[in-house]
């Protein structure tokens, strides 16, 4: 059964009659409610459209963190092929929130670095809702590391709420795990490519985002911290995130606007959970296009060209 937000509610009332008048006719097939039920979906499309055409950034914030919207694993299966997973980092555990390891991409070896959230009771218990420790950032920086002496291009994929703010988390070295695969993101010689395909918060995600190309699917989010806690910070009341996510500059659009990325990735209307081959096929076009502007360039000018962009950013924002 498909999920509704609090906004497309008009929508969800359209198909709840196309439910009553299928019930009805399936029964008795001589009440033929066919033209009846077509009209309806068409008034639920064009109802559809209409709202997505007027999003607020709270309500991208929502369609960002919509469950079904497609996850690591969906683009795992759907873009890479020969991938090899690799786990650990070598000082701690698995962390099973980043998900890392080499694969090919349309037959060019890449390194894949991704947060996984889970799509299910289960599965997010077991990937931490996406919030990785520091030893999940650890496998990141090594996996950069074996990326940069094999001269393999990196990708990677970011749908996180934040790092996870645990105790244990921050007693083995959170931010210094962090800073350090930031570090790493900005010392490797080979070209990274980074896409935000849902939550893009705060350190968790730029740990591993600082790279050449930053895009963002059309209603992702992205920002230094989430808008709720930002609201629990300003007014000690989270109930104001919605006013928080329209001060923010969250949205893809806002952020293109400043700088800050370097593309979108369109999503048809009614977003990436209800199109989800679609999106992945595109953003897989996207990947391939930005690893393929680096192509005649050597290590030292990829990484030029990296500590440029962000230096850029600093200076347009000041």
């Amino acid at each position: 059964m498909r999920l509704y937000l609090d906004f497309e509610k008009p929508v969800a009332d359209i198909y709840g009659k196309i439910l009553e008048l299928k019930s009805v006719s399936e029964p008795d097939e001589q009440v033929d409610l066919t033209s009846e039920i077509q009209k309806l979906e068409q008034k639920a499309q064009s109802t559809l459209e209409g709202l997505y055409t007027k999003l607020t950034p709270w309500h991208k914030t929502q369609i960002a963190r919509h469950p079904d919207r497609p996850h690591f694993v969906d683009y795992k299966k759907a873009l890479f092929t020969d991938f090899v997973d690799l786990a650990g980092d070598r000082y701690f555990a698995e962390d099973f929130a980043i998900q890392a390891g080499f694969a090919r991409l349309n037959g060019q070896p890449v390194a894949v670095i991704g947060q996984e959230k889970g799509s299910n009771t289960e599965s997010r218990i077991k990937h931490n809702f996406g919030m990785a420790r520091p030893e999940g950032y650890r496998k990141a920086v090594r996996i950069m590391e074996l990326a940069d002496k094999f001269d393999i291009p990196i990708v990677t994929l970011v749908d996180t709420a934040g790092a996870y703010p645990g105790i244990g988390a921050e007693e083995r070295g959170q931010a210094e795990a962090i800073a350090r695969s930031i570090e790493a993101c900005l010392k490797v010689t080979v070209p990274i490519v980074t896409v935000v395909i849902g939550e893009g918060g705060s350190g968790g995600a730029i740990a591993i985002a600082s790279s050449n190309r930053v895009y963002m699917l059309e209603h992702s989010i992205y920002s230094v911290i989430s808008p709720e806690a930002g609201a629990s910070i300003l007014w000690r009341d989270a109930t104001k995130a919605q006013d928080v996510a329209t001060s923010m500059k969250l949205t893809a659009q806002d952020l293109k606007t400043l700088g800050i990325i370097d593309g979108i990735i369109s999503e048809p209307a009614g977003g990436a959970h209800r199109h989800s081959s679609e999106v992945l096929t595109d953003t897989g076009k996207v990947i391939e296009k930005a690893l393929g502007e680096f192509s005649g360039m050597d290590g030292k000018q990829v990484r030029e060209q990296r500590r440029e962009k962000f230096l850029a950013i600093g200076r347009n924002l000041s």
